[in-house]
């Protein structure tokens, strides 16, 4: 997964991709990815095509790919 959290904007040579959701739940992830061994999956979209359409990637973080802003942090409200 490498730093492809929600919020998360990357690049690499097929595009540059916001994350619109992780999915860490193994059935799920194979679900989507109609793999039995998928572990986990990213919801993209590429920011590139101004008709770019969601779809789901299961490929690792590799040296070809590059954060461009890093994924929102969410913080619980004070006290």
């Amino acid at each position: 997964m490498g730093p492809r959290g929600v919020g998360a904007i990357y690049a690499n040579q097929d595009g540059r991709f916001e994350v619109l959701a992780l999915v860490t739940n193994p059935v799920q992830a194979a679900r989507l990815l109609r793999r039995t061994s998928a572990r986990w999956a990213v919801i993209v979209r590429d920011t590139l095509r101004p008709d770019g359409q969601p779809f789901v990637v299961g490929s690792v973080w590799t040296n070809e790919d590059y954060l461009i802003r890093p994924a929102r942090t969410v913080y619980a409200p004070a006290a």
